[in-house]
């Protein structure tokens, strides 16, 4: 449906730098149309007082009166043909894009453990028996309960423990549960830590 008399964001020209709004972008183009190079000046100037108004908080950057004439060479596209106080060639390194950083592939049986626990688990497959292991075996464990019951919402499950520990080390640890004594995890943390994400 075409009304005649509406102005909608779609049918107008896309905003360079949409945090400064439309009005800004009229107002620097209304700055090149202008004939002379002091009315340009003049009105670049009060253009970035507007625009300083607009962002107080970047005061507190050294840089920002450079930041926010490089911010009016790229809204102008560089066609704003003024005396800049500061060098805005590099202003166009603002608006590129990084490249996207490539998502790690590593493929890991169980999340919930995550990958650094895999390499604990390489560890213990080729450590030799001894006090160091067992200090290891006991960190690595507690760890796993603890990461179990936040995956969990709150229970978990010795036994599953001890199986996948001896799963993921190869069969080179066998917890014994009769012997073995985890830690004392307290369920109302991880209960009250799941309520404040969700608040």
């Amino acid at each position: 449906m075409n009304i005649e008399g509406l102005d909608y964001n779609t049918k107008r020209e896309k905003l360079i730098l949409p945090e400064y709004g439309r009005e800004i972008q009229k107002m620097v183009e209304h700055a090149i149309s202008l004939p002379t190079k002091e009315e340009r000046q003049r009105c670049a100037n009060t253009i970035i007082g507007i625009m300083e108004r607009m962002n107080p908080q970047t005061r507190e950057n050294e840089d920002y009166e450079m930041k926010l004439w490089d911010h009016l060479a790229l809204i102008s596209d560089f066609k704003l043909d003024i005396d800049y106080p500061c060098d805005v060639s590099q202003a166009k390194k603002i608006s590129s894009k990084p490249e996207p950083l490539a998502y790690p592939a590593n493929d890991i049986p169980v999340r919930h453990y995550g990958k650094m626990m895999f390499k604990v688990f390489d560890r213990l497959r080729t450590m030799e028996p001894g006090p160091e292991r067992d200090a290891l075996v006991c960190i690595t464990a507690n760890q796993m309960k603890r990461s179990l019951m936040q995956w969990s919402h709150g229970s978990t499950d010795d036994e599953k423990v001890a199986t996948d520990l001896a799963r993921f080390t190869g069969g080179a640890i066998q917890l014994d549960l009769e012997t073995f004594k985890f830690q004392k995890v307290n369920e109302k943390e991880f209960s009250e830590n799941k309520r404040r994400r969700k608040s």
